[in-house]
């Protein structure tokens, strides 16, 4: 809801959403990231955005294991300006946001139990933390004014 948030302030056609869910189980049918096929897609995908001008946002939960392999290179790849964000909320608070969601009756707790790791902040990312009392027009402010001053 935070990356539809920023997309609809942005002008249209400016920004591209990467979800890591639309990846994993649309378009590859799979519920993780085992084998590696979403990270890499993200990955590619990220570069073509990012090449054709794009301000980019890839959203989901992010297990650092996979992740980190790859975002600090895109990163640092980009040429551009980037920011990261992550997220620090318990499983049940990351539940409760998910109930209200569009998606919310596409997967539940029991899809996310496995795929929640907790906090993991990636090493070599500057991640500013989002925590759980920040609402969700405060977080989208914050994102674009951090970005687009």
């Amino acid at each position: 809801m935070v990356a539809a948030g920023i997309r609809a302030a942005r002008p249209v056609g400016t920004v591209a959403v990467l979800g890591q869910d639309v990846i994993r189980r649309e378009i590859l049918g799979t519920g993780d990231d085992a084998g590696g096929h979403p990270v890499g897609l993200i990955d590619l995908a990220a570069r073509y955005l990012l090449g054709q001008g794009f301000d980019l946002i890839i959203e989901g939960i992010l297990n650092a294991k996979w992740y980190s392999q790859v975002l600090p290179g895109l990163v640092a790849d980009h040429r551009g300006v980037s920011r990261s964000y992550i997220y620090d909320l318990s499983f049940e608070e990351t539940v409760r946001r998910h109930s209200t969601k569009p998606v919310a009756k596409a997967f539940g707790e029991a899809e996310m139990r496995q795929w929640y790791r907790g906090f993991q902040p990636i090493t070599d990312l500057d991640e500013s933390v989002i925590t759980a009392d920040e609402s969700l027009d405060s977080t989208v402010a914050r994102i674009l004014d951090d970005c687009w001053p």
